[in-house]
């Protein structure tokens, strides 16, 4: 018998968190290790809406020191972009970065990532689904 996964809507602000303490928070709920029935080859986790992601702060000189890298599959394909200027361009790709890459590398972290939607400033289209956490 296939019991019926309930998923919630959770709401969480970055103003003024740190990076790494707020993405453990965003992937356990993902995952679903919040709830008693976790295991960890089913994919029960929740939605996640993510707001003021442009105001998330780092510790240290990462600021100017954190480089994210992607390969474009060309000879000489490598980009390369600071965390200021990243932060400038598209902040939310800073806080998606990191979730990601705390999630397991397996097939259920595609569908996991697609339940976390983040907005840079605090206007989001899911107020009636949301409850603050």
């Amino acid at each position: 018998m296939r019991t019926m996964i309930k998923r919630e809507w959770h709401l969480l602000d970055a103003k003024d968190k740190i990076l790494g303490r707020l993405s453990t928070q965003i992937a356990h709920i993902l995952m679903g290790k919040n709830k008693p029935s976790f295991v960890p080859w089913q994919d029960q986790g929740d939605w996640v809406v993510v707001i003021n992601a442009k105001e998330i702060q780092v510790s240290g000189r990462k600021e100017k020191q954190k480089v994210y890298r992607h390969h474009s599959g060309f000879p000489g394909g490598l980009k390369e972009e600071l965390l200021g200027k990243l932060r400038k361009r598209k902040p939310e790709e800073i806080i998606r970065s990191a979730v990601k890459r705390m999630l397991p590398d397996n097939k259920l972290r595609k569908r996991r990532m697609n339940r976390l939607k983040i907005f840079a400033g605090p206007n989001h289209p899911y107020k009636n689904l949301v409850s603050s956490i």
